[in-house]
């Protein structure tokens, strides 16, 4: 194998795994199950997939997890709860487009948290692409119909999909510094452990059915188990160990272009002239990041 083979293998494993996130929304959208229920079987699905691959052939490697590694895995597992908890919640509040441009501004805290806590050497050229991918996401939300009007609801709920944004920046970067030290199975065992667990205790305390769901539900939360899951933030995990942090945020900002086609597709949602541009300036982000990044990619 070449080397630069090697080189491309983070970047399109990278877009396929936003590919896979991004059938999420077509999956919550048809199932009729509350948010927090949706989300904690798909957590619970993907660690029932994932932990046997790891009690098996990595056992050894569970017994040497420092208390450190440990104790961030489960603070990174925690993060994704409440990024899934305030997000969908945060929809309940206020509109869908001050929703996903809020939440969508997670590049911003993972640049920041990769400077500050990872020591990664942000550029100028590479905060231009954030800030064009951003916009771009921007654009996308504000070519859904319908704003909420400004009220204390709305205010309530643009803090929740802030403080979603911030929650899966958190779940990034400590992903970033635990990948470098931990193999990919047992990272996302102990992450996905932990975030269904405290998934199960939010679907307690909301009073919701655990168990009382016709079969299409359980089959749409298996598909967003091996979808956005499994194919989608596991292999994002992946590739933290190989891309950094800011790119990985960055890119994860075609979500909601892949889940636009696919809402075109499956859904019959035709998306308006402003939503079409949005998803391209989102695309042109992601490309000046990247193309950065491998500028500044010392030769072998």
């Amino acid at each position: 194998m070449y080397a630069s083979d090697l080189e491309v293998t983070p970047a399109v494993a990278l877009a396929g795994a936003v590919f896979a996130a991004s059938t999420s929304a077509i999956l919550v959208r048809w199932s009729t199950a509350p948010s927090s229920v949706a989300a904690f079987y798909r957590v619970l699905f993907t660690t029932a997939i994932v932990a046997p691959v790891a009690l098996l052939w990595y056992r050894e490697e569970f017994a040497r997890l420092s208390r450190r590694d440990l104790g961030l895995a489960v603070v990174a597992g925690v993060a994704l709860a409440i990024h899934f908890a305030t997000w969908f919640e945060s929809l309940n509040h206020t509109s869908v487009a001050a929703s996903v441009t809020i939440v969508q501004s997670q590049p911003i805290f993972v640049a920041l948290g990769a400077g500050l806590v990872l020591g990664e050497r942000i550029s100028r050229e590479t905060v231009v692409g954030i800030t064009v991918a951003i916009g771009g996401a921007a654009a996308m939300s504000l070519g859904d119909a319908g704003q909420a009007p400004i009220s204390d609801a709305t205010l309530y709920g643009n803090s929740l999909a802030l403080l979603g944004a911030i929650t899966v920046a958190g779940y990034v970067l400590a992903g970033r510094s635990i990948r470098q030290r931990v193999s990919l199975f047992p990272y996302v065992t102990v992450v996905y452990t932990a975030c269904a667990l405290t998934l199960f205790v939010l679907v307690g305390t909301q009073g919701h059915a655990y168990v009382a769901y016709p079969a299409r539900e359980w089959l749409l939360f298996l598909g967003m188990a091996i979808g956005p899951g499994v194919f989608g933030h596991t292999v994002i995990n992946w590739v933290l160990k190989h891309l950094e942090s800011v790119v990985v945020s960055v890119a994860w900002l075609g979500e909601p272009v892949g889940a636009t086609l696919l809402a075109l597709v499956l859904l019959e949602e035709v998306p308006d002239t402003v939503t079409v541009v949005g998803g391209v300036v989102v695309l042109t982000g992601i490309y000046v990041t990247t193309i950065e990044r491998e500028r500044r990619r010392p030769i072998d």
